[in-house]
């Protein structure tokens, strides 16, 4: 494995999995009770929804006006597509694999492209914001041909997995490894300081999101949560963490393994396609992640405060998305 900080072996174990599948599946039905009545996060407050009806424990009663969920849950699934469409182009133009070839002779070219062609890095070297300070200096240094070889990777590793998923039940996967994403927590796929496992996951999802979840540091809180804060006996505390504890710092785990990452958001997106079939609402199985991607921003949002002073400024820092 590549990520310096990488996850305890045991996380690995398929009994270790279905522990962690299990508190997840726990707690996901009142995370979602309240996604509805939220509308996907658009009316949250009311008290962050009685902060999620106490915890859990009042017999679910938020008292507010029960929300028709079919109805519902197909404007969350529109809202989320119509954003995601937003600035997608600009990723599949800029991770063309034609396009990519250009530059071969030129990855200096290609660098300055990445600049300016690309929303999330643009944004990001563009920000006046002092904790991104690291990550201009990253890419000042970073290596053209470097870049370059690891976008084509990731463009030709999406492409091609999602032209094989076309004659394969997606939904029929059952254990890790049938993923098949063990590849993409390799260097090939990132560029230290520069393509990290955020950045990276975002490129896949823009390009397929039927296929790639965003492991965005929303969804590693939200893992945490759905897990109930649970370590699982493992010796550094919770995989989805990681705490400096010199500095007393404690940030969601921007090294997460890819891999590990897709299977569980895939099983909650198992658990959404479950709930959508109760009440008849389909979800497009060419945006299957684009839904899970709205589940997790509203658990990390509901508990945004929560978030705020366990991290305290640790989510400012560089890297905490990269």
């Amino acid at each position: 494995m590549y990520y310096p900080n990488n996850i305890e072996d045991r996380c690995y174990e398929e009994e270790h999995i279905e522990r962690v599948l299990t508190e997840i599946k726990a707690h996901f039905h009142d995370y979602f009770d309240a996604f509805i009545q939220s509308a996907g996060g658009t009316s949250l407050s009311e008290q962050k929804i009685k902060m999620l009806a106490e915890k859990f424990g009042s017999d679910g009663a938020v008292k507010t006006r029960r929300k028709n969920t079919a109805e519902v849950l197909k404007n969350i699934i529109a809202e989320g597509i119509e954003k995601f469409e937003k600035d997608r182009d600009a990723y599949v133009n800029f991770l063309d694999e034609e396009w990519l070839e250009e530059y071969e002779d030129n990855p200096a070219g290609f660098k300055s492209k990445l600049r300016s062609a690309c929303p999330i890095i643009r944004v990001t070297l563009n920000s006046r914001a002092k904790e991104l300070d690291k990550y201009r200096y990253e890419f000042g240094i970073s290596n053209p041909n470097e870049l370059l070889t690891v976008c084509q990777n990731l463009s030709s590793f999406a492409n091609s997995y999602a032209e094989e998923c076309k004659d394969f039940d997606y939904d029929s996967i059952v254990s890790l490894s049938e993923l098949e994403f063990e590849e993409l927590d390799t260097e090939d796929y990132s560029v230290f300081g520069v393509i990290g496992g955020g950045i990276k996951s975002h490129f896949l999802y823009k390009l397929h999101p039927a296929y790639f979840p965003y492991r965005s540091k929303e969804a590693i809180w939200a893992l945490w949560y759905l897990t109930d804060k649970k370590t699982f006996e493992c010796e550094e505390g919770s995989q989805f963490l990681m705490i400096n504890v010199e500095k007393s710092l404690t940030n969601q785990n921007y090294f997460y393994p890819y891999e590990l990452y897709s299977f569980y958001a895939y099983n909650v997106y198992l658990l959404l396609k479950k709930e959508a079939e109760k009440n008849d609402v389909h979800i497009p199985a060419d945006y299957r992640y684009v839904l899970v991607d709205q589940y997790f921003a509203f658990i990390a949002e509901t508990h945004e405060e929560d978030i705020k002073f366990i991290s305290s400024s640790s989510e400012d820092r560089p890297y905490s998305w990269m």
